[in-house]
Order: structure tokens, then sequence, then C-alpha cells
């Protein structure tokens, strides 16, 4: 009788992002603009914070993918088929983002079929690790012992589907806090994590997926309205902060960070990629989806005929959100260097208490004032780094970066 073929990959097998994966990404795309979405109708703290928690949910999911297609190849026929069950149950959780505490009259309970989809997306990415590990005893460990946060997760989510108001939100923190803290005390020495290249490349790419989410923003905001100049203007700052924000990541950050990773002992490099990527990533994503409604909101303001598009301020919330956003996405990245390559950025650390200090200073101003002043700031940050470290920079870039 014929050996059954292992799915898992050789260590170091060389590994790039499948068409499958681009396609499961577009799922995660249409997911981020409806907790955008979601948190811009809900303009309050509790939106906020709402929002923040459904991302988290949304995160958890994808990452827990990429570690799948990155132990076994998402060519594999098992794996491809779990890859778009998995999609099938996002797209309908992403579907009952805007009632996902508070359901509306008629239908089904939408609380209750987003908590059924995250428990089935979470229990397929389990039950396909436990088909490729039949063969490791070591990773069958680890992933029984993962099993137990995504039961408890599970199951809270689903309590929390049956009540409402503060209550609920506290469910739903309690289930992530099972989540991401029950993985990280299951340890790590048993994951598996053969291909640190593709690992890498799949989380640059879902950061630009998040950066083009605050690009749609800034189209969305002003897609039925007439361009006057503010709207450009703001159009052009927005983008600039956009921009700014790709090139703290893209210049040469992701490269260290690939090279960190591929170096690491194979006996520590889940460690690394769980508490750098799986951990780390998290603020990134974050702070640009924070960034992106703010944005919305900004390009609402100065383009909707029922406010004075040149002095009107935004509101606290949405201030909060545009500073906030770039803050925690600029901690983000010192926590991901500090990690990967052990280093401090301290220019990004000055950036972002540049940007806290300015809250007071702009609150109050005129919409384009604020999002004018904080395009700048991150901008300068970028420039000056740019300088500073340029022969730095230009031998990072001649060593790592692809032919």
């Amino acid at each position: 009788m014929q050996a059954r073929q292992s799915l898992i990959r050789q260590d170091q097998e060389h590994a790039t992002v499948t068409p499958l994966e681009l396609f499961f990404d577009l799922v995660f795309v249409f997911a981020l603009t409806q907790v955008t979405a979601f948190m811009a109708d809900e303009l309050s703290w509790e939106g906020i914070l709402r929002g923040a928690l459904l991302l988290m949910l949304l995160w958890w999911a994808w990452t827990g993918y990429a570690w799948l297609a990155n132990v076994a190849s998402a060519d594999e026929r098992p794996i491809k088929l779990s890859i778009l069950a998995g999609m099938a149950a996002m797209f309908i959780l992403a579907l009952c983002i805007p009632e996902a505490f508070d359901d509306l009259p008629g239908g089904l309970q939408e609380p209750v079929v987003l908590a059924v989809c995250y428990v089935f997306f979470r229990t397929m990415h389990l039950v396909m690790f436990l088909i490729i590990s039949r063969e490791d005893a070591e990773l069958r460990k680890q992933v029984l012992r993962f099993a137990l946060s995504v039961a408890a997760s599970g199951a809270l989510l689903l309590l929390a589907s049956q009540f409402r108001g503060w209550l609920q939100t506290g469910l739903w923190m309690l289930a992530l806090t099972a989540d991401y803290v029950g993985t990280a005390l299951g340890g790590f020495r048993g994951w598996r994590l053969p291909s640190p290249g593709h690992f890498s490349e799949r989380h640059a790419l879902i950061i630009i997926v998040a950066l083009g989410e605050s690009i749609v923003a800034i189209g969305v905001g002003v897609a039925k309205e007439p361009i006057s100049w503010v709207i450009i203007l703001a159009s052009v700052l927005g983008l600039l902060l956009s921009s700014a924000l790709w090139w703290t990541y893209f210049d040469v950050s992701a490269l260290l960070g690939e090279r960190a990773l591929t170096e690491e002992p194979i006996e520590t490099r889940a460690r690394l990629a769980r508490n750098a990527y799986s951990f780390g990533h998290l603020p990134l994503v974050l702070g640009v989806v924070l960034v992106a409604l703010g944005l919305k909101e900004v390009l609402l303001y100065v383009s909707d005929s029922s406010h004075h598009t040149l002095t009107d301020p935004l509101p606290n919330v949405a201030l909060a959100s545009l500073v906030g956003g770039v803050v925690i996405y600029l901690l983000g990245h010192v926590i991901f260097k500090w990690l990967t390559v052990h280093t401090v950025s301290v220019i990004r650390l000055v950036a972002a208490a540049a940007l806290l200090l300015s809250i007071p200073i702009i609150a109050g101003r005129p919409a384009l004032v604020e999002l004018g002043v904080v395009a700048l700031l991150v901008t300068a940050a970028v420039v000056i780094e740019s300088i500073i470290f340029s022969e730095t920079r230009r031998k990072i870039r001649a060593e790592l970066a692809p032919e």
C-alpha cells in the first residue's frame, strides 16, 4: 500500500503567495470596508471600541489561515477546499458586521449568524491542522493545546450573541482574550513555519490591502460630490498621509523583518513569527483602519454642503481616530522593528509623541487643517528618517531587495 504523502512543507522551502490566497484576501478587503463603515455609522467611543473588536476578530481569523497556508501549500486539495469554505464563512460574517451588536427587525439574528460563521471558520482551520499534523507528534500536541482557546472563544462569542449593550461588548472582549492570550499561553514549540519568506510576504500584502482601504475611504467620502479645490486639497493630503504610512513599512522595515525571520533558528522561528507578525501586525492594520475612518470623515466634512467646509472641525471621536490611528501604526512599527532587528526607531517614537501633543492644538480647527497637520508631521518624520539613514537604507535595499 502506498504511504500517504505528508502535506507539511520542507524547512526553508521556497514558496510564493498563491492566487487562491490573494483571492481569499479580497474577502478580507470587503470585511475591512465593512468595519470602517460600521464605525462611521456608529461614530462614538463605543462604536470605535466595537469596531476595534470586530477587526481583532477578523485579524485572528485571517492570521490563522496565513499559518495554515505556510505549513501546507494552498495548492494542496484539502487546504484549497478549506480556504474556499473559510472564504464563504468570512464573507457571510462580513455581511453581518453592520448588525454585529444590534440586530434589526426581520431576517435572521445577525449576531448569532456572525458568531456561527466565526466558529465554523476557526473549526475548519483547526480540523485542517489536525489533518496535516497526523505525522508530526509535536505539531499535533500544539494544535490540541490551541484547540482550547478556539473552543473557549467560540463559546463566549455565541453567548455574547444572546445579550445586548455593555454585557455583550464585555463578552466579546473575553472571547478575544481567550483567542489571543490563550494562544500565547499555549506556547510555540510545536508550531511549524517552513517558509519564512512566504509568511512575511503574506503579511506585507495584507498591509497593502489595509492601506488600500484608506485610499478607498478618500474616494467614498466624495464619490457623489462635485469636485472643488477643497476636495482636491483634502484628497492630496489624504494620499500623502497614506503614502507616508506605506513608506514606513515598505522602504526597509519589511525587508529587515523577512531577513530576521529567515535567519531565526528553526527552534524559535515560530515564536518570532507569532510575536512580530501575528501579534505585531495587528496594531498596523488597526491603525490603518482608524486612519481610513478619519480620512472618510474629513472628506465628508469638506465636501458636504451642510457643513462650512473651511471652518468646521472634526468631531472629537473622528479626530481621535485620525490621530490615534497614525500613532498606533507608528508604535506598531516600533514594536515590529524591536522584535525583529532589536533596534528602537527613535524618530517614529518622537513622531507619535508629537502627534499626541498636537491634539489639543488642532482640536477645534477646520477639518482640512487637522488633516494637513497630521499628514505633514508624518511626512516630515519619513523624510528626516530617510535623510539621516540614507546610506544604511541604500545598503539594506542593495542587499535584501528582490532582483
